[in-house]
């Protein structure tokens, strides 16, 4: 009978201690790297949007490269294609931040497109008849409604990308699934360890989606529902 020894891993200070480090820089790594992701993403949507010559075709250029590249290869070329090409050398936690950052704006990029796709001509006419300039109808009258409308969808998309983001060990980040590749070498235990792993990771993204939901909750509960 196959015997279940999880104590192997709760009884030891370092791997409980390695689950949390990994845990804490999982967390970190992903949430740093969707803020600026948003920000880059909401520049590529603006961009495909107003149609802004040359822009346009870069920001559709490279959110196709991303979304059609898996993220350990973009990993690996972030870590050691760039530092090769450009000659610097960060943290592997740095290259990580990087290439999840480029890999985020992609999605989110595609999402805040669609959402501003979506936005009535009438409310930019209505702005524009207000006698209101270019850059202020988008940050006062159309990104509130693109966001409220896409938040869902970018909820799910970042619970999913960072649920991905266990391969960022691959690149010798001391993330979470690191914590339990590291764990597993010394005990042996594969299938407590994974166990584990699941837990944790299906906690994480319980815990962001609660936050999400109070996120959603405070911002947006002018939005019809």
């Amino acid at each position: 009978m196959f015997d279940l020894r999880f104590f192997e891993i709760y009884r030891n200070a370092d791997f409980l201690w390695r689950l949390a480090e990994g845990a804490y820089l999982s967390i970190t790594l992903s949430v740093a790297a969707a803020l600026v992701g948003l920000l880059a993403a909401s520049l590529l949507a603006v961009s495909r949007y107003a149609q802004i010559p040359v822009l346009k075709h870069v920001a559709a250029a490279y959110v196709e490269v991303i979304r059609n590249t898996p993220l350990i290869v973009q990993l690996f070329f972030v870590a050691f294609g760039l530092p090769l090409l450009l000659g610097y050398q960060w943290p592997f936690w740095a290259h990580a931040a990087l290439g999840l950052t480029l890999n985020f704006s992609a999605y989110f990029a595609e999402i805040l497109r669609s959402g501003l796709v979506a936005i009535p001509k009438g409310q930019i006419e209505a702005a524009t008849a207000l006698g209101l300039k270019p850059h202020l109808r988008f940050i006062k009258v159309i990104f509130p409604q693109v966001f409220a409308n896409v938040y869902p969808s970018l909820t799910s998309q970042f619970i999913f990308l960072f649920l991905t983001t266990g391969v960022i060990s691959e690149i010798g980040v001391e993330d979470l699934t690191h914590a339990g590749v590291f764990i597993d070498s010394r005990t042996f235990r594969s299938f407590e360890v994974f166990i584990t792993l699941t837990v944790a990771y299906v906690l994480i993204a319980m815990f962001f989606k609660g936050c999400m939901l109070v996120i959603d909750r405070h911002y947006f509960a002018w939005k019809a529902r």
